[in-house]
């Protein structure tokens, strides 16, 4: 299960929740823009924007989780099993195999607006990276500074939603999701007003009492609103460290501590990682489970007019600062 969201102050951010139960050593890997992506069925992808993100390689492909290009555009892949639908080759359509389809997007559009054009060309197909990586059944959350929206292939066909919250879980299908927001009008960040009966004398006694009723479980379904609410209303100066710290904030409100959900015997899903991108300055921020301390890497400092990616394993391990060691 995961979690996608995106933030506005003066600048743009994009970035997600991983929440597993095991990791494929994820790391960050910066594409550069004559990096060659050889596709299976369409032709290869030799040159395009560079990308910085979130991936797993296995040989020489990025398998991107969470990326953004240099021109601001982002892309977040989130599982939707159960609903997810991929055609087999459609003649006449650039198919576009799962593993494939962020790197396809991202190498070649600059906007929403250019890849909602590309989108009418594209088939995605169910055809796997390799024997041990199965097809992952995701929907995806495609956003700029301008606009968001949610791609999902389920089997009536394609469907583009427009995203005006900016967040995305996982199931159920997006317009279900956005639907459910129904029932939390009442919400607020403001202390609530006695509307229970005016002829009993109601007080608050606490802070944040007008946000009861906000779902607290680690449903996808309870994350969206959760993530929502706490995006919508979240305040924040424009400078980057705050920005950037109040993004953690908001994804924080959702992550899994090991334990609270449990997928098998010994088994739990965590929030494996989160991500920050500042999609302005191609700023890519994360922290693990392991290390909650931000880590950066700025795609701007590399040679983006290189051919081979240049990767960065995830730094790991808590970093406590202990103030007064006794000498």
């Amino acid at each position: 299960m995961c979690t996608a969201v995106t933030y506005k102050t003066k600048n743009f951010y994009f970035g997600r929740t991983l929440d597993n139960g095991f990791s494929y050593k994820e790391e960050v890997v910066i594409t550069p823009r004559n990096f060659v992506f050889n596709f299976r069925a369409t032709e290869d992808l030799k040159e395009h924007y560079a990308i910085i993100g979130t991936a797993f390689v296995p040989d020489k492909f990025p398998l991107y989780y969470d990326a953004c290009n240099e021109k601001g555009l982002c892309m977040a892949g989130l599982n939707f099993v159960g609903n997810a639908f991929y055609m087999e080759k459609v003649r006449g359509k650039n198919n576009v195999a799962q593993f494939e389809f962020i790197p396809y997007i991202l190498g070649k559009c600059s906007s929403v607006k250019e890849a909602l054009k590309e989108l009418k060309k594209v088939n995605v197909t169910p055809e796997n990276y390799d024997k041990d990586l199965p097809v992952a059944q995701l929907h995806w959350l495609i956003a700029d500074k301008t606009r968001a929206v949610t791609v999902e292939f389920v089997k009536e066909g394609l469907k583009i939603y427009e995203n005006s919250v900016g967040v995305l879980t996982n199931n159920p299908p997006f317009d279900e999701q956005l639907f459910h927001l129904n029932n939390y009008m009442a919400l607020s960040p403001k202390p609530p007003k006695n509307n229970f009966c005016k002829d009993i004398k109601l007080k608050t006694y606490s802070y944040g009492m007008g946000a009861l009723g906000l779902p607290g479980d680690l449903s996808s379904q309870s994350r969206f609103v959760r993530a929502a609410f706490v995006k919508l209303n979240s305040v924040s100066a424009d400078n980057e460290e705050e920005s950037v710290s109040q993004f953690f904030h908001i994804l924080g409100s959702v992550e899994q501590p090991r334990g609270c959900s449990i997928i098998g015997r010994n088994e739990y899903e965590i929030t494996v990682y989160t991500s920050c991108c500042n999609a302005d300055k191609g700023i890519y921020y994360y922290t693990t489970y392991g290390n909650r301390s931000i880590t950066g890497a700025d795609m701007f400092a590399e040679d983006l007019n290189g051919k081979n990616l240049k990767r960065y394993p995830f730094v790991k391990g808590e970093k406590i600062n202990i103030i007064n060691r006794k000498k």
